[in-house]
């Protein structure tokens, strides 16, 4: 495990209160912490690159959900081995990753646009979305870490997907970040 993705699962694990637990795969009851930590490349239905030159087979992910007692949820991500000195953009989506980019669904809203695709800044935003945005230093490493005012839907949330470029925020084209790059699956509710 990469420097990096340590660091922001010790952050993640330490703030996790007393009796609290950490499950490890399969499926997450509503208000536990969720921790995956894989290899891109390593399954195509847990953590798959659509892009090795931007995101190479076998470097690391990890990605942690963290929900809060006042009903706010934190949800960190690291990275290491990407393409070096360059800004992605990532977002949690509805369904787990699946062989093609487009299995991973759309963004997660936690009040759901009516019209699909979402591109209107009152639906596609980092308040009502998780973006986790990140620029890798030289070393290919990055990460970011976000905290929401809410808690993910029993089902409604399944995986992280790293995208060609930032997240865009102006109408019309709000949330959007490109071809997706890679995906992980996480089951944040």
């Amino acid at each position: 495990m990469s420097v990096l993705a340590t660091t922001f699962l010790t952050m993640a694990v330490a703030a996790v209160p007393a009796g609290g637990s950490v499950p490890a795969g399969g499926s997450v009851p509503a208000g536990q912490v969720v921790i995956a930590h894989e290899h891109f490349g390593s399954s195509p239905r847990t953590a798959v690159t659509y892009d090795p030159a931007s995101v190479p087979r076998g470097s690391h992910v990890a990605v942690v959900g963290l929900p809060h007692p006042d009903g706010t949820t934190t949800v960190v991500l690291g990275v290491a081995g990407l393409e070096r000195n360059r800004t992605y953009g990532a977002h949690v989506h509805t369904k787990p990753c699946g062989a093609k980019p487009e299995d991973a669904g759309p963004h997660y809203q936690n009040v759901m646009d009516p019209v699909q695709p979402s591109v209107d800044p009152a639906y596609a935003n980092a308040r009502n979305e998780v973006w986790l945005d990140f620029t890798t230093n030289g070393h290919g490493m990055g990460g970011a870490m976000t905290t929401v005012d809410w808690r993910f839907r029993s089902k409604g949330a399944g995986s992280l997907v790293v995208h060609e470029h930032a997240t865009q925020t102006h109408r019309g084209h709000a949330g959007t970040a490109g071809a997706r790059l890679a995906c992980v699956t996480v089951p944040f509710g």
